[in-house]
Order: structure tokens, then C-alpha cells, then sequence
């Protein structure tokens, strides 16, 4: 297949976009590797798109180098996830004071589709549907900062900790459960009290931090 080198780009953004929603869903598990030529095929591309996007998933640590030569879903161990998950604490608090704070109406009514979309897959028991939701809602609360460096901070940190974040999620009444929360805590962020914002978003993390220890068990 023979492809000039913005095709090779577009394709290696279309890849890595949509690997990185793989894990971030967990369709692709931490330490599993990935095969350059099955996903080659699967995108029905050459190699080298595939290369260049899975470099780029390296170079943010979303994947790690095997003793192959390989790549392979980056793991962590329990102490790694408290510490990721105590950065995206502060991070995400900081996300929620901000789009108290600054937040326009395009900006609720994004969140306010994206939570509707929460409810309809929590309610039909749409796994694979709902961890894409739930991506989606807290990315917009981040764009609702109006500041693209601590939207892109929060988001590499949702990324790295996807995998292991969509393990808590068992069945539906965890997705109904989530979704609530999600309701919760969107009302907080739109209460223009940014103070009650902050609060909404700890006490929304710690239940999710708890959630996710449980879910990835002991080392």
C-alpha cells in the first residue's frame, strides 16, 4: 500500500486515537503487548503508521517497551496507582473550581448531553458504551476550564489510568451507581459555587480512587 506522507500522518492520528480509546475503555488490558502486523492488518494500513502511532503512545507513557523490542498497555503497581491517582485528585479539582468558574452555556449543554448519553448506556447495560461516556463527560468538564494545558494534564492522566479505572465497573447497577454521581457532581460544578465544585470533585475521585484499588486487588 503506498501512501504520501500526510496519508501516513492521518493515519497514525486515526490509530492512536483509536488505540487510545482501547485502553482507555480497557478492550486492551494493561500488559497486553501490541502486534505491529495484526494491527496492520486491522486498520488495513501499512506498518508504518501503525509505528508512528504506536511511538506516540509510548513517548506519553501509555505503552511500555518489552524485552522484545515490543510495546506492550503500560502496567503499574498498586503504590504507582495511589500516586497517579493522588496527581489526578488535585488536577481534577482544579478542572472543576475552573469550569465553575468560567463555565458558558455551549459548555453545560455539552455536559449536559454527555451525562444524558451516561444514563442511557448505564441504564441499557452498555459497558463498552457507558466507559466512553464517562471519558467523554469528564473531558468536557476539563474543556470547560478554557485552559487547553490543564485539559490536556488531566487528560494524559485519565489515559495512563483507564485500564484500570473501566475494572470497577462489574455490572449494571455499578454503571447506574456511576451515572448518579456523575448527576451529583455536575451539580455541584453548575451551582457557580466554586467551592462546592472542589468538594463535588474529591469526594467524586475518593469514591473512584477506593473503587479502583478494590477492583485491581493486592499486588
Amino acid at each position: 500500500m503506498i501512501m504520501g506522507k500526510s496519508g501516513r500522518e492521518s493515519s497514525a492520528h486515526r490509530i492512536e486515537s483509536e488505540l487510545m480509546q482501547d485502553i482507555a475503555v480497557g478492550r486492551i488490558e494493561p500488559g497486553e503487548r501490541l502486534d505491529e502486523t495484526k494491527l496492520a492488518a486491522r486498520f488495513n494500513v501499512s506498518r508504518t503508521p501503525v509505528r508512528e502511532a504506536l511511538n506516540r503512545l509510548a513517548a506519553q507513557g501509555i505503552l511500555a517497551k518489552t524485552d522484545r523490542k515490543g510495546l506492550r498497555v503500560a502496567e503499574y503497581s498498586r503504590e504507582e496507582i495511589a500516586q497517579m491517582f493522588e496527581a489526578m485528585h488535585e488536577i481534577e479539582a482544579i478542572c472543576a473550581r475552573l469550569a465553575s468558574q468560567r463555565l458558558t452555556l455551549l459548555a453545560r449543554s455539552n455536559i449536559e448531553s454527555a451525562q444524558a448519553e451516561c444514563v442511557a448506556s448505564a441504564t441499557a447495560g452498555d459497558l463498552p458504551r457507558y466507559l466512553i461516556a464517562n471519558e467523554n463527560l469528564h473531558f468536557l468538564i476539563y474543556q470547560a476550564t478554557e485552559n487547553p494545558h490543564i485539559c490536556e494534564l488531566a487528560s494524559s492522566f485519565r489515559r495512563k489510568t483507564g485500564p484500570f479505572r473501566a475494572k470497577k465497573f462489574t455490572g449494571k447497577p455499578d454503571l447506574l451507581a456511576s451515572a448518579e454521581a456523575h448527576a451529583v457532581l455536575i451539580e455541584k460544578i453548575f451551582s457557580a459555587d466554586s467551592d462546592v465544585a472542589v468538594q463535588g470533585m474529591r469526594e467524586h475521585m475518593n469514591d473512584s480512587f477506593m473503587r479502583v484499588l478494590q477492583a485491581n486487588g493486592p499486588e
